[in-house]
């Protein structure tokens, strides 16, 4: 009986810790999205007349910032593990 309680506690924490990357991936994914939309307003911006060239490079040192921390794979529309 206890051997079967301690694969089942084992069971149970590997798909919380799945469940836990899993969240991460979306959050950071989420993340990346939305500094790649910032980038694209600082640029559009810029190119319009009402932005600077200072926000476009701030924009774009944060998204580079996460790519670094989380990949690039939210680029290709997958995951956040690529590079």
């Amino acid at each position: 009986m206890a051997g079967f309680l301690d694969r089942a506690k084992e069971q149970a924490q590997r798909g919380l810790a799945q469940g836990k990357e899993k969240v991460g991936e979306v959050q950071a994914q989420r993340s990346g999205n939305d500094l790649l939309r910032k980038l694209g307003a600082a640029y559009y911006a810029q190119q319009r007349g009402s932005g600077s060239p200072a926000d476009v490079q701030q924009a774009l040192a944060a998204l580079e910032a996460h790519i670094a921390q989380n990949g690039d794979a939210f680029l290709r529309g997958g995951g956040t593990s690529g590079h």
